[in-house]
């Protein structure tokens, strides 16, 4: 019996086993291996930074400027746009890093020399989620002191940037359901032959980066259009609550009825709870509790998840395909902790049995699906991985990570950074890095180990809580971002009133705050206007939200909530002038195993992506649990 020498090495690791050797035949013994400790957290914390750089260097000295690497060949390859995909991608994983030097270059030469006047059509979902967030993520950190990153020569190009790009993208939401086209033309808008089909996760998993843009250029456009989309998506929901796979955007028929949580749907659920969390907007939680109690009732198959016809429930396949892994983490942020504790164990045996995760593995055959043998170095197992340590503290957490960086150091690590495997069965090696590696797979095996040996970083230290975007990029809660319901509560804060004159920018982005090369005033009757045809030089603003003019750089980064009365007095019109206080929303719940971890005498502690929340003694655990209060 014989086996390449690297698959036994990768076994063996994985598997915690001595190995045995006599003539014939290879013994394997399992023994069980110590947990992690702290001071081997640290370890591998370090030898995930030096992944990441071997990676990162790889792609800045054989593939920048283009999109990705070719990390066997040494090559660069353009996959998305040609405009640096990775390293824009990359940029908060370098100042979460602490990274100063390397954060510093990239924010300046991003800044000089990207541009989006480019005859390119580009997926809406990815270039969203990909360049929009990376973007505006690096703007939010390069552009405040309180990060200990900023940039002193930064004066807002990336946010130009972003805008610039989100303009170009607008045109797709042009559809009569409001859900847009999956592509669009950086130039020329829509193509007249583009698909009408597009996925429900591409169509609904746009608010947080479109929503953050609205807040920071005080254009509600943004916010609003991925707003109609994800009601576009839940209107056509079946009668017991399940979307399907794929749309057809004008006509709002499904053309694929399979309800599922993994690909096609996936994050679709994430950002309904995470833009309540982010933004406040009651109308996701109640939404997301819809949609999860749904899903949980006719997809979950405890602890796997199947796909059903989205009408009538029967089962269409029962198959774990990798995108499914990120739902555990979205349960820890949902207080839901049980099921996932179940569920990422069920997952993780996947990953055990064959040193990756499999793009599909059919649950009647328990055998990777035909046809979906790959591992593109996904993190979603990783990032839940993260989560329940988060929420638990328990090792067993941390062995899984240790076990999951040696698959990628022995299996996927080749000549010049990290490569997709072909084939989880034989770890075959294919030529490509897509860039969330460096984005998401190797910040969150980061953040795991960094977490068990004594956080020192921007997400844990900091001065805010942080969501993450579904691609792993930091989106601070500050309350130029996250007090939405506030009403002008404090001077410059976000409004909403069907009142309030909007103006917005027409024909360019203003290079300084308060500047513009020609504005209109629009109004509509209702609470909100139809989009008709416009270019990315002219998009309506939508009435009923608004925006107090002038935050304070105290205001915006929550050092001072409120300004002196005479700013009041001066600044505000009577219809920005509160009725009464409203309280800002209240965060998620979840629950912890560990005794030691819940502080008993506070009544409340809230954290979103920065800490386990407790509030008092009534901690649920098994069923989600309501995350607003007093509504």
């Amino acid at each position: 019996m014989e086996a390449p020498k690297r698959m036994v090495q990768i076994w063996m690791l994985i598997l915690g086993a001595v190995i045995i050797y006599s003539d014939d035949h290879i013994f394997v013994r399992r023994t069980f291996s110590e947990s992690v400790t702290a001071e081997e957290a640290k370890q591998l914390r370090d030898e995930v930074r030096e992944m990441f750089y071997y990676a990162f260097d790889g792609y800045m000295e054989h593939a920048f400027p283009r999109d990705e690497l070719k990390p066997l060949s040494c090559e660069g390859e353009d996959t998305l746009g040609g405009y640096a995909l990775t390293l824009i991608d990359s940029l908060d994983t370098l100042a979460l890093f602490g990274d100063r030097e390397r954060f510093t270059d990239s924010v300046e030469w991003i800044g000089k020399n990207l541009r989006f006047d480019i005859n390119k059509t580009v997926s809406v979902f990815e270039t969203t989620i990909r360049i929009l967030g990376g973007l505006l993520s690096a703007h939010l950190i390069a552009s405040d002191y309180n990060t200990g990153m900023r940039v002193p020569s930064y004066d807002g190009e990336l946010l130009d940037l972003a805008e610039d790009l989100a303009r170009r993208v607008l045109p797709a939401f042009d559809t009569p359901t409001g859900i847009p086209f999956g592509s669009v033309n950086l130039v020329h808008g829509v193509d007249e032959n583009e698909s009408k089909i597009t996925s429900t996760a591409g169509g609904g998993t746009l608010t947080l980066e479109f929503g953050v843009l609205s807040r920071l250029t005080n254009d509600p456009i943004f916010e609003q259009v991925t707003k109609n989309a994800v009601m576009g998506i839940w209107a056509r929901r079946s009668k017991i609550n399940l979307v399907g796979a794929h749309i057809d955007v004008f006509s709002g028929e499904w053309t694929q009825k399979d309800a599922g949580i993994g690909t096609s749907i996936d994050s679709y659920y994430e950002y309904l709870l995470k833009a309540y969390l982010l933004f406040g907007d009651e109308e996701y939680i109640f939404i997301f509790q819809e949609a999860y109690r749904a899903a949980m009732h006719y997809l979950y198959n405890d602890p796997w998840y199947v796909e059903v016809n989205m009408n009538s429930a029967a089962l269409v396949w029962p198959l774990f395909n990798s995108l499914q892994a990120f739902w555990p983490g979205l349960q820890v942020l949902a207080g839901d902790i049980e099921p996932a504790i179940r569920t990422h164990a069920a997952f993780f045996s996947v990953w055990k049995r064959y040193g990756f995760t499999p793009e599909g593995f059919n649950l009647a055959t328990l055998s990777v699906q035909r046809g979906q043998k790959s591992y593109p170095l996904r993190p979603e197992l990783i990032e839940s991985t993260y989560w329940l340590y988060k929420a638990t503290r328990d090792p067993r957490y941390l062995d899984a990570g240790r076990d999951m960086l040696a698959s990628l150091q022995y299996g996927a690590r080749c000549t010049c950074g990290y490569c997709h495997i072909s084939d989880v069965e034989f770890h075959t090696q294919e030529d490509h890095m897509e860039s969330f590696f460096l984005a998401e797979t190797v910040k969150y095996l980061w953040l795991l180990f960094d977490l068990a040996a004594g956080p020192d970083n921007l997400i844990e230290n900091g001065p805010y809580k942080y969501i993450f975007s579904t691609e792993g990029h930091l989106l601070p809660m500050t309350p130029q971002i996250s007090l939405v319901r506030e009403h002008c509560l404090y001077f410059g804060a976000y409004c909403r009133s069907s009142n309030l004159r909007l103006e917005t920018n027409i024909s360019g982005i203003a290079k300084k705050p308060g500047e513009t090369n020609h504005s209109k005033t629009y109004s509509c009757p209702g609470p909100t206007c139809s989009l008709s045809r416009f270019t990315p030089q002219n998009s309506p603003t939508i009435s009923g939200l608004g925006y107090c003019p002038g935050l304070t750089h105290g205001q915006r980064f929550g050092i001072k909530y409120a300004a002196s009365a005479d700013a009041n007095l001066q600044d505000e019109s009577p219809t920005q002038r509160p009725a009464d206080v409203v309280q800002s929303h209240s965060l998620v719940l979840v629950s912890n195993h560990n005794a030691d971890q819940v502080d008993h005498e506070k009544d409340q502690e809230s954290s979103v992506d920065g800490s386990v929340v407790a509030q008092g003694e009534e901690r649920q655990q098994g069923k989600l649990i309501e995350l607003f209060e007093g509504r």
